[in-house]
C-alpha cells in the first residue's frame, strides 16, 4: 500500500520503495504535461510576465536596473520569484499576442517596460492582472490610467522622461550644428498617436527655431537604410523619435549616421555608445528600477488603483567626442559641459 500526504509546500509518498518509484516518476510526468498555464498556477513562487517591446539585448542594462528594484523590494529572481519573458523584436503586431499568452499563463503581475503599446496590449488582454508600465509617453493621454495620482483599475506605474524631452533633444542637436537649417525626424508610424504627438511637437518647436523639419518613416530595415540614403541628401541632421523598434536597431542606426556623415541624436545611452553623435533623455536606470520597486509592491499586496504614477526626474546629456571629430563638428563648450558623460 502507499499514499501520499499533502502540505501547502510539499508532497509525502508512503509506501514500498518499488511502488513508491513507480508513483513518483508517474506524477511527475503527469505534471510535466500538464498545460502550462495550470503549471504556471501552481507554482510555490509567484511569476512576473515580462513584456518587452524590443531585443533582450538591447534591455541589458534595463533589466539589471530592473532586477535592482525587485532586489530593493524583498524578490530575487530565481530564488523566491520568477519571471517569464515575451519579446516582440520591437514588432508591434505580435505584441497583442504575447500579452494573451502571458495571461494565459496565469502570471501574477505583467510588467511592459519602455513601451506604451506593450502596455495597451496588456490592459486589452486582462483587466484583473496587475499591470505595471515603463514609460516615456503621457500615461494619461495614451489611454493608460484616468489620472497619474488616482490611476484606477489593474494599471499604474512609472513615467520617465523621454517623450517630454522630444523637443529639447532636436534644440541640442541644433546647439552642436547651428549652421544647418534642415533637420530630419525619423518616426516609426507603426507606434500610432505616440509617435504622431512627438512629431507634431517637433514641428511646432523646429518652426519657433527657424527650421525645416523634413519627416521620413521607417518601420523595418531596409525603410532605415532608405530613410537615412534620402536624408543625407535633404538634412544636416537628424533627430530619431524614441521607439522601441528603433531601440532594438540602435548599432544599425548609429552605423547608419556615421557612414552617411550624418550628426544624429536619440534617446539613449547605448546609440552614442555604439557611435551616434549624441543622446539624449530620461535616465532608465531609474525608471526600471522604480519599476521593479512597484512590482515587489504589487506582490506584497497593494492594488494598482492604490499606487500613483511614479514620475522620473533625472536627464541624461551624452555626447560621443570621437564620431564629433570624425564628422568634423566642433562640439560648442557650453554642450560638453552640461554633458552627464563624454565619449572620448
Amino acid at each position: 500500500m502507499w499514499y501520499v500526504e499533502t502540505s501547502k509546500n510539499y508532497l509525502r509518498f508512503r509506501g514500498p520503495p518499488v511502488q513508491r518509484r513507480r508513483f513518483i516518476k508517474g506524477f511527475v510526468g503527469a505534471t510535466l504535461t500538464l498545460p502550462l498555464a495550470a503549471r504556471a498556477q501552481q507554482s510555490p513562487v509567484p511569476v512576473i510576465g515580462y513584456l518587452g517591446n524590443t531585443v533582450p539585448q538591447a534591455w541589458t542594462g534595463r533589466l539589471q536596473a530592473f532586477r535592482q528594484g525587485l532586489s530593493d523590494a524583498g524578490f530575487v529572481e530565481g530564488r523566491n520569484v520568477a519571471i517569464e519573458y515575451r519579446w516582440s523584436d520591437g514588432q508591434y503586431d505580435r505584441l497583442p499576442e504575447l500579452a494573451a499568452d502571458l495571461v494565459r499563463l496565469g502570471v501574477n503581475v505583467i510588467v511592459t517596460p519602455g513601451s506604451t503599446a506593450s502596455a495597451l496590449a496588456a490592459r486589452v488582454a486582462t483587466k484583473t492582472i496587475p499591470i505595471i508600465f515603463e514609460t516615456g509617453a503621457d500615461p494619461v493621454a495614451s489611454g493608460l490610467v484616468a489620472s497619474l495620482s488616482h490611476p484606477g483599475g489593474n494599471v499604474t506605474g512609472v513615467s520617465s522622461l523621454n517623450n517630454q524631452v522630444g523637443p529639447k533633444r532636436l534644440e541640442v542637436l541644433h546647439e552642436a550644428i547651428p549652421l544647418a537649417k534642415v533637420i530630419a525626424v525619423i518616426v516609426n508610424p507603426a507606434a500610432g498617436d505616440v509617435a504622431e504627438r512627438q512629431k507634431v511637437e517637433l514641428q511646432a518647436t523646429a518652426g519657433m527655431m527657424g527650421l525645416e523639419l523634413v519627416v521620413l518613416e521607417a518601420r523595418a530595415d531596409r525603410e532605415i537604410d532608405a530613410a537615412f540614403s534620402t536624408l543625407q541628401r535633404r538634412a544636416g541632421g537628424v533627430v530619431i523619435i524614441p521607439d522601441a523598434f528603433f531601440i532594438s536597431r540602435r548599432e544599425q542606426l548609429a552605423a547608419l549616421a556615421l557612414r552617411n556623415a550624418v550628426p544624429a541624436i536619440f534617446q539613449n545611452r547605448e546609440f552614442a555608445a555604439a557611435g551616434g553623435l549624441m543622446s539624449y533623455g530620461g535616465d532608465p536606470a531609474e525608471t526600471h528600477r522604480l519599476a521593479g520597486l512597484y512590482v515587489g509592491r504589487i506582490l506584497k499586496g497593494e492594488k494598482p488603483a492604490d499606487l500613483p504614477v511614479i514620475q522620473g526626474t533625472r536627464v541624461e546629456l551624452i555626447i560621443n567626442l570621437k564620431t564629433a571629430k570624425a564628422l568634423n563638428i566642433d562640439m560648442p563648450q557650453s554642450l560638453l559641459g552640461r554633458a552627464n558623460e563624454v565619449i572620448e
